[in-house]
């Protein structure tokens, strides 16, 4: 994704309750930095408008009439779309079914609507930077939930050992442990520059197109502990 020419972060709201879309899109545009590019009412408004505006983040509903926000972030970051967009969950289910769909559709995060205003724009600025929302205590129940239920079919560790070098296994435990591009770097003593190339080429390995994806896979191997 690519900012405005001011810099600014531009995001899409979509939610079927005006007051609540209303509500979050007065809430990030107040913040600066962040411009509210679009407000859609239901899925399918939200993938034409993202599609079309080519927000940083869109932040996403889940239940809403037509097509649902599962099926909108499929269409916009799952793992067929080859330019995705970014998607942040927001619910007011603490863990619910949905919420597995909604990540196992590429879903970069997600957020209680009832968040503290400042939690909701670091969860943007996370997302749009591409570091998703991984310290989130939700996404990390989230988490645990679909390691329990095995729902993706990840490679096998031993099958991992194979496919990446020490160094990216390295790499892909401190992402698991919800650390930034710039965090690894200190880490380990690189260049950002060099944990990007890293993470470009680990994903395709994996089979896994988002930085939420490859920590799902790194939970469901024993890479990190699930109960951390």
């Amino acid at each position: 994704m690519s900012q405005d020419a001011g810099g600014s972060l531009r995001v899409v709201v979509a939610d079927d309750q005006m007051l609540v879309r209303m509500g979050l899109s007065t809430m990030l545009a107040t913040e600066p930095g962040i411009e509210v590019v679009g407000q859609a009412a239901d899925g399918a408004t939200a993938v034409e408008l993202a599609r079309e505006l080519r927000p940083d983040v869109v932040c996403m509903d889940i239940r809403m009439p037509g097509t649902d926000g599962i099926t909108a972030t499929r269409q916009l970051c799952g793992p067929d779309v080859e330019d995705p967009i970014p998607v942040l969950v927001l619910t007011t289910f603490d863990v619910d079914e949905y919420l597995f769909g909604a990540l196992e559709a590429g879903a970069s995060g997600f957020l209680l609507k009832d968040a503290e205003p400042a939690t909701l724009v670091e969860a943007v600025r996370s997302v749009a930077a591409g570091h998703g929302m991984l310290a989130n205590e939700l996404t990390r129940r989230v988490l645990r939930e679909v390691v329990t239920r095995r729902r993706t079919q990840p490679v096998t560790a031993a099958r991992a050992t194979e496919l990446l070098s020490p160094r990216e296994l390295d790499i892909v435990l401190l992402l698991a442990q919800g650390m930034s591009n710039e965090d690894i770097a200190r880490e380990l003593f690189l260049e950002v520059s060099t944990v990007k190339s890293h993470l470009a080429r680990v994903m395709p390995k994996l089979g896994v197109k988002s930085r939420l994806q490859a920590v799902v896979w790194a939970y469901q191997n024993g890479i990190v502990d699930v109960t951390g």
